[in-house]
């Protein structure tokens, strides 16, 4: 053999080694993903199992779920900003083990209050991995092996979002060595430990060429601005709705307020605010804000009482609650594709976005009928036809929302706009956690103790009605977005706003 067949031979060998180990993080990053897709939706079906573990009231129920997304929205910017200055394998590898010692902390809580605090943690260390995961897909691999490295990812996500409620369940309904709903949480263990260890070997370190500076003044403010609305909001109702909840829900305002003059010193300053304000100049990008917030209130509000609706109200255990879910997924999942490949391309984006509306409204008020109807002896069979309308709804909505918000925002601000609508989206799921309070807990707790099931349905028949009622606002709202987009704003500068962007339109499309 020659030094030239050598030299091919040594060089053939390096750059197998070099593939095989760019798919080995692609096996980390994807199953990182699905960690947290999975935790995200896995807790609600435990919910009442907790109550009664803990004898906990309803706002520590709401508070275990709304504190991991508020987590989550607060710091997703800034999560990517890290990566981009500090290294994105290095912030990953955090991410994870944060994660990681948050499920830890969540599955050996001793009490109501240290399961919300590791869930806040929980919440904060996914908004420092989640960022990371396209990005470091994107330098990754070549452009013309990422439609296919991408379609693995919306695969991943497509099984996170059906699978977590049916492993939640069949964990909770388990009772492993009788650590009741505690599972739920361990079991990121063994994941996020293996996935430390192999995306430390595996994963290469990459930064961007020109990373946005922090904004961690303005973080602080719209963090202290939502708490002073949500906290109040969510626990205001068990203390009868003290003075000083009103008090601290109209100081929100004055701190919202600041925080949006911060942010435009903060803008002409260095160009690196947490939010790009000049966006909001754009119609239909300031009118998809609010749909993305009112649409995400909604899912908040529904997923939430719907649990409670079918465990504590019907009497039905985790698993059978589960199960009655998968018909809501299937056509979520089947809509979405259907949506993107069919309905948009011919009937235009905004058309679609508001049958994807109506849809869900209609299903909705289905739901409502048939809880009011069958009241507490309705069958999961009965319960298909308004789970398939609202999931279709949900797929028709999902999957072109973010196109629609973004045809119209200058590609230069494409990256930055996609992470607002990503944050928008977990705070408008909190918002809906929270508002859960009035729209059903101020009912159910007013008869639960005259009759049980009554009064679950009683109060699950008057949050459907909040559900469609913000379903028509969002209806509405969407007459200001597009008629129709040319999908020529999914480019953004930066390699961090290129993942961004690409990482909502498969989170939709999955």
């Amino acid at each position: 053999m020659t030094s030239k067949d050598t030299l091919e031979a040594t060089n053939g060998k390096d750059a197998a080694a070099a593939d095989r180990r760019r798919w080995i993080a692609l096996a980390v990053l994807l199953t990182a993903s699905f960690m947290d897709l999975v935790d995200a939706t896995i807790v609600n079906i435990a919910l009442p199992s907790i109550q009664r573990d803990f004898g906990s009231t309803f706002s520590t129920l709401q508070w275990v779920t709304a504190g991991y997304a508020l987590a989550f929205a607060i710091g997703l910017i800034t999560g990517g900003r890290l990566g981009d200055i500090y290294g994105r394998r290095k912030v990953f590898l955090l991410g994870v083990g944060g994660f990681t010692l948050a499920s830890l902390l969540c599955g050996i809580a001793a009490d109501p209050g240290m399961l919300i605090a590791s869930r806040l943690l929980q919440g904060a260390m996914a908004a420092l991995m989640v960022p990371q995961v396209l990005s470091i897909i994107h330098v990754t691999f070549p452009a013309h092996e990422r439609g296919k490295v991408f379609g693995m990812f919306g695969a991943v996500v497509g099984l996170g979002a059906v699978s977590g409620p049916l492993l939640g369940a069949l964990l909770t309904e388990w009772d492993i060595a009788g650590l009741a709903w505690r599972p739920i949480f361990l079991i990121n263990l063994p994941v996020g430990i293996a996935g430390v260890i192999l995306g430390r070997r595996f994963i290469q370190e990459s930064k961007a060429p020109h990373a946005l500076r922090l904004d961690l003044v303005g973080m602080l403010l719209v963090t202290l601005g939502l708490l002073a609305l949500l906290y109040p909001l969510t626990t205001g109702r068990e203390h009868d709705w003290p003075v000083w909840g009103f008090v601290s829900m109209a100081a929100s305002l004055p701190v919202l307020a600041l925080f949006v003059a911060y942010e435009r010193y903060k803008g002409r300053k260095d160009g690196s605010p947490l939010v790009e304000l000049g966006l909001f100049k754009v119609k239909s990008f300031a009118a998809g804000i609010g749909v993305q917030i009112a649409f995400s209130t909604t899912m908040g509000i529904f997923f939430l009482v719907w649990t409670l609706y079918m465990q504590l109200g019907l009497g039905w255990s985790a698993l059978h609650a589960g199960l009655t879910g998968v018909p809501f997924s299937i056509a979520c999942s089947a809509a979405a594709g259907m949506s993107v490949g069919k309905l948009a391309p011919r009937l235009g984006a905004r058309r679609t976005l508001q049958t994807g509306a109506l849809t869900m409204a209609a299903g909705a008020l289905v739901y409502l009928g048939f809880a009011e109807r069958y009241g507490a002896g309705i069958a999961s069979w009965q319960m298909a036809l308004p789970l398939v309308l609202m999931g279709a709804g949900m797929g028709l909505v999902f999957a072109v929302l973010t196109d629609a918000v973004l045809s119209e925002v200058p590609q230069q601000h494409a990256g930055s706009a996609s992470g607002l609508i990503n944050t928008t989206n977990q705070m408008g799921f909190a918002l809906g956690l929270a508002f859960t309070s009035v729209a059903y807990f101020s009912v159910v707790d007013d008869r639960i103790a005259v009759e049980r099931a009554g009064a679950f349905v009683t109060a699950f028949g008057h949050a459907m009605w909040w559900v469609a009622g913000i379903l028509g606002v969002v209806f509405l709202l969407m007459f200001a977005l597009p008629k129709r987009t040319a999908s020529a704003h999914t480019e953004a500068p930066a390699e961090s706003a290129e993942a961004q962007e690409e990482e909502r339109e498969l989170v939709a499309a999955g």
